[in-house]
């Protein structure tokens, strides 16, 4: 992709937006960055403007969008915004940074995508090639944005790309040589219209595949298993919760390979330390593209035996007189709280709310019925899920983290869990569900050096 002399505009000054136009204005384009926030809401403009990055804010300036050679839009901007329908008559072409970044890295890719479970195994997988002995960079949806990966990359490495469906919404050309496709459950739905323009956004991982490459794709789930004619890849089937012909699968406490009828054993479920079933899930794919890219399995299974949690993601926050806290932030929908309620065996408090994506709360019934003991709520979505949870466990709303996580310890006994467990997006207080995850913690550690009157 040839940018010297083009005149590119970035929509969205987030993360990856700043990244794709620092990226472009040292290659010698005339770089615009525009953002629908004024100015004196957005950071570092002024920085920009000194090396010769314009920006423009407060609006999407319809000749800005009509003119452009090329728009680069950040995840957070849903392409069916009218300003895009502008450029698309002009014939301005439109891509997301992922799609930039891949024009430019040198390599293979394995991008990972799906509801849930991909921060974790797209960690996990970063790990088992690396400490194979592969050349590996890790980003994307998680850590680095992968237009910075660029000058890092090397024609004989792997990029593993975590991969969100807003992301793959703007790909075009994006070629992954080894797809992981993990689980497709309701979210973003006041983004989509629809489950079926939710999963078609996961789907365009697949698109650009060729012969050569590989898919892997959860047996379990309806949706993925019916999008093997997407592509002309091999295709590797994984289940945790059945035997397959072809595939990686559990067998009562063995994780098994079996390619053109014969087997192998690959490890067993005692050697995996994460907590909850979702993560054998996570792992059985992680395993299978680590196969495809070439890592040793005995290499493997000593990285899996030794893989911590990642941050937000069932992470143990502390224990305080015989209570536990988990930190599971990252369960920002209704299936990803599920999974998180269904790694404890009972004796929970936890704790729900946020900003509601427009889901159905009503499947979480059950688990607070069989599991919870307390349900505490917070956020602008409180209301709703009260509503939603009205008749299981006793429901109390409180206004903060600090008052959630004091209240879940007061209503608890030796041997439960304080659990967040958000099922929402975090907008609405917190920054992102990183930040929300943090505040959890030190209200955590706030509370474990409070003096407290004896049980």
């Amino acid at each position: 992709m040839e940018v010297a002399g083009k005149n590119i505009v970035i929509v969205g000054m987030a993360r990856s937006g700043l990244a794709a136009a620092h990226f472009l204005h040292a290659r010698g384009a005339r770089v615009t960055i525009n953002d629908a926030k004024p100015e004196e809401a957005l950071a570092g403009i002024e920085a920009l403007r000194r090396i010769g990055i314009e920006v423009v804010a407060g609006s999407h300036p319809r000749q800005l969008f009509e003119t452009a050679d090329c728009l680069v839009v950040s995840p957070g901007v849903p392409l069916a915004s009218e300003p895009f329908a502008w450029a698309r008559a002009a014939g301005v072409e439109i891509i997301g940074e992922v799609e930039l970044a891949a024009r430019f890295l040198k390599g293979r890719i394995v991008g990972i995508t799906g509801t849930n479970g991909k921060t974790t195994t797209t960690t996990l997988i970063g790990e088992l090639l690396g400490k194979a002995g592969l050349p590996v960079l890790v980003g994307g949806n998680i850590g680095e944005p992968l237009i910075s990966l660029v000058e890092q990359s090397r024609p004989d490495g792997w990029i593993v790309a975590e991969l969100s469906s807003f992301q793959l919404e703007a790909v075009d050309q994006l070629h992954v040589n080894v797809a992981v496709m993990l689980n497709i459950t309701p979210d973003h739905l006041d983004r989509y219209d629809s489950m079926d323009a939710y999963a078609a956004a996961k789907s365009n991982i697949l698109h650009g595949q060729t012969a050569g490459d590989v898919a892997i794709l959860n047996a379990d789930d309806p949706r993925i298993a019916a999008m093997s004619h997407l592509t002309p890849a091999q295709t590797i089937y994984f289940s945790p919760t059945r035997q397959l012909a072809e595939g990686l699968f559990r067998r009562g406490e063995k994780i098994v390979e079996r390619r053109g009828g014969v087997e192998r054993e690959l490890l067993t479920t005692a050697e995996i330390p994460l907590r909850g079933a979702h993560n054998l899930e996570n792992v059985l794919a992680s395993l299978a593209a680590g196969l495809a890219c070439g890592a040793a399995i005995d290499s493997m299974r000593q990285t899996v035996s030794r893989f911590k949690a990642v941050e937000h993601r069932l992470e143990f926050a502390g224990e305080i007189d015989g209570v536990s806290f988990y930190n599971d932030s990252k369960a920002t929908n209704v299936d990803a709280a599920i999974k998180s309620l269904e790694a404890f065996p009972g004796g929970i408090i936890v704790i729900l709310g946020g900003k509601d994506k427009g889901s159905d709360f009503s499947p979480l019934r059950q688990l607070i019925e069989e599991r919870c003991r307390h349900v505490i709520l917070i956020g602008s979505a409180a209301e709703k899920i009260g509503a939603a949870l009205a008749g299981t466990r006793p429901l109390q709303r409180v206004e903060s983290m600090a008052e959630a996580v004091r209240r879940g310890f007061e209503l608890s006994q030796p041997g439960d869990t304080v659990l967040l467990a958000p099922a929402c997006a975090s907008f609405d207080m917190f920054d992102n569900y990183e930040h929300r995850g943090r505040v959890f913690k030190e209200e955590v550690g706030r509370l474990a050096a409070a003096p407290r009157n004896p049980r």
